[in-house]
């Protein structure tokens, strides 16, 4: 993770780079030269691409202050003039000075009025034990959704974002450089500008697989580098504190089965077995300690039909099947 203090230059600098580059931006269409210098200098440190991206929202929220405000903002406070806008880079040079008084005065206002940057498009989206839902988000970026499932979407002029506060999405991003799709699952971040991945939030650690594109995998924990970048066909995890562990190759088509309606096991101990198949019973599933929990299974079954698992698990495995007190069911060594 990158903060000010691993830029070369200090914060104040960053945001005069961050300020230049907005204003050149709105003086016309950048080059494709200037739009990959731009892009460098964007993904170089993270504290760039905040700054910009603060701009941007603060430049959009002036849109709730009044016509005349804005105009008097460009008045001139004291009559010392600037050098005569003669060429382009003395035309940014005014335009990036307005710009700067006008986040001045936006960032007071907001303060004043208890204002925070108001997002294009909010919504929440839920679904029951067993239930999958398909939503189409207007990006033209499409969630798939797994059971048990709650999460939010924000849309900003500079960003999108989504909350996952439990279950597991599959995420098709429509891609878009200006506006980063960023995944905040409480113990960490996935960043994408356009790609399919699968983010999927246990109680302890958050799961991240790649089906194509890239995607950056940040941990909450301060630690410096703790990120990784993955492509397709690789997975990474965060643990409960915020770390982010290596990239690993993972079987996306078995992780991502859930979508058709089956689980998939290739050599899983019955302990994680149990885990998987409890996210989609009312009632939990357990296994003993001992034997039977490191036991492993390589089988494919369908999710909405759990029960046909374990009528079919004693003749695959040396266990049996037995139901508690509180309804719920254990598997135990025979």
């Amino acid at each position: 993770m990158t903060t000010d203090r691993d830029c070369p230059c200090g914060p104040d600098a960053v945001r005069d780079q961050a300020a230049w580059w907005f204003a050149r931006a709105r003086d016309g269409e950048l080059s494709s030269e200037e739009h990959a210098e731009f892009e460098a200098w964007l993904s170089a440190h993270d504290p760039h691409a905040h700054e910009y991206r603060l701009l941007q929202n603060l430049w959009g929220a002036a849109d709730l202050l009044p016509r005349a405000r804005l105009e008097a903002l460009c008045e001139p406070d004291a009559p010392t003039p600037l050098p005569a806008p003669s060429s382009p880079a003395r035309r940014t040079f005014a335009r990036y000075a307005v710009a700067a008084s006008l986040v001045a005065m936006v960032v007071g206002t907001s303060l004043y009025f208890g204002l925070d940057p108001q997002p294009d498009y909010s919504a929440d989206f839920a679904t029951a034990v067993g239930e999958r839902r398909q939503v189409a988000l207007p990006d033209g970026s499409v969630l798939d959704l797994n059971g048990r499932t709650r999460l939010k979407v924000h849309f900003f002029s500079a960003t999108r974002q989504v909350e996952l506060t439990e279950g597991e999405a599959m995420f098709s991003v429509e891609h878009d450089t200006s506006r980063p799709f960023v995944v905040q699952t409480g113990n960490g971040s996935v960043t994408v500008t356009g790609t399919r991945f699968d983010v999927r939030r246990d109680p302890t650690r958050t799961l991240v697989a790649v089906e194509s594109g890239t995607v950056k995998v940040k941990g909450t924990a301060g630690e410096q580098g703790n990120q990784v970048t993955l492509t397709a066909g690789l997975g990474s995890s965060i643990d409960a504190s915020g770390n982010v562990m290596p990239a690993s190759a993972v079987n996306t088509a078995a992780i991502t089965a859930w979508r058709t309606g089956k689980l998939v096991f290739n050599d899983a101990s019955l302990r994680d077995v149990v885990q998987e198949v409890s996210r989609y019973r009312a009632k939990p599933l357990r296994v003993s300690d001992g034997k039977a929990a490191n036991l492993r299974l390589t089988s494919v079954f369908k999710s909405d039909d759990t029960d046909a698992l374990l009528r079919a698990l004693p003749s695959i495995l040396p266990v049996a099947v037995r139901t508690l007190a509180d309804g719920s069911q254990e598997i135990f060594s025979k």
